[in-house]
């Protein structure tokens, strides 16, 4: 069976060589022709994954007919402001009946559409099984084979339990989860809350403060997942409160990264600049604020981060108002 991963990031490296492993047809769609020729001359993606030898049966290409043709699953990994871009490119080469899995996080800011909606819009008549991948996962640990869970949404139940099978491993255990509308979106919203941890760590207001947030942060997720048409329950799960302990503690968190820059009193423009990989929750931010307003869901601490990043808001007047709001039953 051919599987091509559509990405060549850390993530999409990542999951490609866990698939190669496993014995599968793997081919790697990287869009720049130097990264692939580096990968191939040294067998490492050194750009994006670098001291994580790749598997030698795993094949790469900047050429993306060649990667898509004749895959029965495609594999999208590619930044989620880049995903209608890819797509329409892909539309001509996939065939009609193709399963489809999305293990890229955020929100469209241009349309606030979520990863499934994108992939339906764009594709059109193609109409895939589609699929979610997410959850608590670094791609280093992921790599370096230390045990993972994650969640896999996907709405048939039959399509599900098959990419069960085909993505788990010794080390990577899949769950699947019916609600794949819960999973995309606790995967995007959870970038938000860490850049908020991420300041409040980066102004040293200690352990209550950041358990604090990401308590509140996952009730701002639940609420905006439930106008969304999510399962309150998926977001206990592990592409909710799972990969928002994680996104928001973790030392490999891209996002928390941004925002403790964010509290010690860099600007954004600063941060992005010097950044090779994407994070994903600055634009999130922005695609979730527009969003909660558009839907009438009460999400202050997005509020705030989006005032942070976008406004220029002092960022010890914006955790003293969000602590000053009028009192409240939990």
């Amino acid at each position: 069976m051919k599987i091509a991963v559509i990405g060549g990031g850390s993530w999409g490296t990542t999951l490609a060589d866990l698939l190669a492993n496993k014995g599968y047809e793997t081919h790697l769609w990287v869009r720049e022709e130097e990264l692939v020729r580096e990968i191939l001359h040294k067998g490492e993606n050194t750009w994006f994954l670098p001291g994580f030898q790749l598997s030698k049966s795993l094949q790469v290409s900047s050429d993306l007919e060649t990667v898509l043709k004749g895959a029965q699953i495609s594999l999208f990994v590619v930044p989620c402001q880049f995903l209608r871009q890819v797509l329409a490119q892909a539309k001509r080469i996939l065939p009609r009946e193709h399963t489809l899995v999305c293990a890229n996080k955020g929100i469209e800011v241009e349309n606030l559409k979520t990863i499934s909606q994108v992939v339906f819009e764009e594709l059109g008549d193609i109409d895939p099984d589609y699929a979610i991948l997410s959850g608590p996962s670094f791609a280093k640990e992921v790599a370096g084979g230390l045990p993972t869970a994650v969640s896999l949404g996907c709405s048939n139940q039959k399509t599900g339990e098959y990419l069960q099978e085909v993505f788990s491993t010794d080390t990577f255990r899949v769950y699947t989860n019916p609600d794949y509308i819960g999973v995309e979106l606790g995967g995007a919203l959870k970038n938000v809350i860490a850049i908020a941890t991420g300041i409040c760590d980066g102004l040293e207001f200690g352990l209550d403060a950041r358990a604090a947030l990401i308590t509140r942060g996952l009730a701002e997720i639940s609420r905006m997942g439930e106008a969304m048409g999510a399962s309150r329950e998926t977001f206990m799960g592990l592409s909710g409160l799972g990969d928002l302990i994680l996104t928001c503690t973790g030392e490999l968190s891209r996002n928390r990264g941004v925002g403790l820059r964010i509290g010690k009193g860099e600007s954004l423009s600063e941060i992005l600049e010097g950044m090779q990989a994407v994070a994903e929750g600055v634009k999130t931010t922005q695609a979730v604020y527009n969003l909660s307003r558009e839907r009438g869901v009460d999400m202050p601490i997005t509020e705030k981060v989006y005032q942070m990043l976008f406004e220029d808001k002092d960022r010890v007047n914006a955790v003293k108002e969000l602590m000053q709001r009028t009192l409240k039953q939990e």
